[in-house]
């Protein structure tokens, strides 16, 4: 774990400045007021932003037929969306799919593209795996990456093992995957991942608050040689992001992203062995394909990027919406790290720990009446109950 810190201490280390309490104890929220609409319970729906107020939720935005419902808090604060820069990728690479000059071939091998890695170099197997593999997250590659944090190595071994996989045999959510596709478009490409989306989305489709500070690196160099590259958005941006996908592709009469990359997501997906929202997976997105899922009130055909705390931004073509869930993780970074510092925990030890604070008679401790609440979206508990509500609130015919 001392990797992972000497990793990342640089990127982190000003969000120590942070009070743990700043952002979600005491805090009042700003809602908008709710548009009428035929397709939603009004009382329904405030119910379900009042609760995510209680429950810290920092931004959360529902938009119906291109026009906002309901919001709450500032939708213009780009926050870290974590994850979900993993469908911001897979849009680039649709923008760019082909076999000529800076183009993306999704049939090309690591080995045709000259890709490896350093410290621990792939094997002749690993690197027959394709493009379209680390896409789909089946590459079977079980390497150590940038910005794992040791949250995930768990759940890798557990589907990978430790021998190389034949390519496209195995499934699993992999960061090194990720990591090595943002190496590849740009290398392929010519282009950095802020130029691409920048002049391929952002500008298309007025996001407003898109800025070169908006995408950043996030090197582990003594675990992997390829960076995460991280993006900042805001919800009216993401939101708009959304409706790009809701609009399969188009904007304003211009085909933005091809119709045919975004239907892959929901007909070439992957069944992840998990129940409910994670049932399948399909080009970074996840797709909501079981009867759990239908049992919860998610309609077929709708798919949603996920992040670290739930971040979320949901795309239901049955409903004509978009729902966006940010959570700031500002303060739960700056109160794990203030463990690691003073305690010797690992990032992962930390976060459990933060998670515990509302267990184990933990919240009468001083640091977990700091920064108990910032672990609320650690799990999927707290989300569960806040889109429950909102599901409930549709109405359907």
């Amino acid at each position: 774990m001392k990797i992972f810190l000497k990793g990342v201490w640089l990127v982190l280390l000003p969000l120590l400045f942070f009070d743990c309490t700043s952002m979600h104890d005491k805090r009042e929220c700003i809602f908008s007021e709710t548009k009428y609409t035929s397709s939603w319970d009004d009382q329904i729906l405030e119910e379900a932003f009042q609760l995510a107020c209680k429950l810290g939720t920092t931004t959360l935005v529902v938009v119906t037929n291109g026009k906002v419902v309901k919001s709450m808090g500032d939708l213009g604060e780009p926050l870290r969306v974590h994850s979900v820069r993993k469908a911001l990728l897979s849009a680039l690479v649709g923008q760019h799919l082909g076999k000529g000059p800076n183009q993306i071939n999704l049939d090309n091998t690591l080995a045709e593209l000259n890709i490896n890695d350093k410290p621990n170099p792939l094997t002749p197997l690993q690197q027959q795996a394709k493009v379209l593999h680390l896409i789909k997250s089946i590459s079977g590659i079980n390497h150590l990456a940038a910005a794992e944090g040791g949250l995930m190595q768990t759940e890798k071994d557990k589907r990978m093992g430790h021998e190389p996989n034949p390519p496209g045999t195995v499934w699993a959510y992999n960061n090194w995957d990720y990591n090595v596709l943002t190496t590849i478009f740009e290398q392929d490409t010519g282009m950095t991942v802020y130029e691409a989306f920048k002049t391929g989305i952002a500008e298309p489709i007025g996001m407003q608050d898109f800025k070169k500070v908006s995408v950043s690196y996030e090197y582990e160099r003594k675990l992997s040689k390829h960076p995460k590259a991280g993006f900042k958005m805001s919800a009216r941006d993401l939101a708009k992001f959304g409706q790009l996908y809701l609009n399969k592709g188009e904007w304003n009469g211009r085909q933005i992203i091809p119709a045919a990359w975004i239907e892959r997501i929901t007909q070439d997906y992957t069944v992840t062995g998990d129940k409910g929202p994670r049932s399948a997976h399909g080009y970074l997105w996840w797709v909501a394909v079981d009867q759990q899922s239908r049992d919860f009130g998610i309609p077929e055909g709708s798919f949603w990027a996920s992040g670290f705390c739930k971040q979320m931004v949901w795309v239901i073509p049955a409903w004509d919406s978009v729902i966006v869930h940010q959570f700031d993780t500002r303060p739960l970074i700056a109160c794990a790290l203030e463990l690691i510092e003073e305690g010797g925990y690992s990032f992962k030890e930390a976060i459990m720990y933060i998670y515990g604070c509302g267990k184990l008679g933990r919240l009468a401790t001083g640091f977990c009446k700091r920064c108990g609440r910032t672990g609320n979206f650690i799990d999927s508990k707290n989300i569960e109950k806040i889109l429950s509500k909102i599901f409930e609130a549709r109405i359907t015919n």
